[in-house]
């Protein structure tokens, strides 16, 4: 079972900026239609499993809301940003190995 949730505009201030105080946040962009969403969410699902409870892994539906996607200007997806201490601290676009989606994920713990 994965540990990854999906979050809303409403959930967003307590499962990302407050969730970063205490450890990193990743935040995935994505859509149904989305063909590498597709491909990266199960990267993602395993990272989630592998990493535990050192990191939260969160996803946004873009067409569900917009609000968030407008906030951080998502122009293509799927994009994924990293939150520390309330803050966006990295970010990528596209579909990227499992090595190196944790290699940037371990720079922020």
């Amino acid at each position: 079972m994965s540990n990854v949730k999906s979050i809303t505009t409403d959930t967003f201030r307590t499962d990302v900026v407050e969730a970063s105080a205490s450890k990193p946040v990743v935040v995935d962009f994505w859509a149904e239609w989305c063909g590498p969403c597709k491909k990266l969410s199960p990267i993602l699902d395993e990272v989630a499993s592998e990493l535990g409870e050192d990191v939260s892994v969160v996803k946004v539906n873009v067409d569900e809301e917009r609000t968030l996607g407008g906030m951080f200007q998502i122009m293509s997806i799927p994009s994924v940003l990293i939150f520390r201490n309330g803050e966006k601290v990295d970010e990528f676009v596209g579909l990227r190995s499992k090595p190196d989606i944790v290699a940037q994920i371990q720079k922020q713990l």
